[in-house]
């Protein structure tokens, strides 16, 4: 099993926020770009209007833990980040990979 790879640098994250694409649904938005590297770089970011910060936390591993699940599906080349919605923090886990598995179709960053 091989390591995600993690977006940590500020610089990172503006980048693809400001020059990547976005696609959204109820739970989740997507920022992705193309990154030149034969492999891909994810960041999970939450806001306080989710809630405190167990309930931010848990809503980061629950996205965490759906991204490896489906990271071997994936394009190689891309920065990704997901951004919980407001909603999420209601959501389960299978709505939650139901929602990133979308995301990753319409974007057709899925093989």
């Amino acid at each position: 099993m091989n390591k995600i790879l993690k977006l940590r640098n500020n610089r990172d994250f503006s980048k693809v926020y400001d020059k990547g694409k976005s696609i959204a649904n109820k739970y989740l938005v997507m920022f992705y770009i193309e990154n030149e590297l034969d492999y891909n770089r994810v960041g999970f970011s939450t806001t306080k209007k989710l809630g405190n910060a167990v309930i931010r936390n848990r809503v980061k591993r629950l996205i965490k833990e759906s991204y490896r699940l489906n990271n071997d599906k994936l394009i190689n080349g891309y920065d990704i980040i997901f951004l919980a919605r407001v909603r999420a923090n209601n959501a389960s886990y299978k709505e939650i990979e139901k929602s990133i598995i979308n995301l990753l179709k319409r974007s057709k960053l899925n093989k």
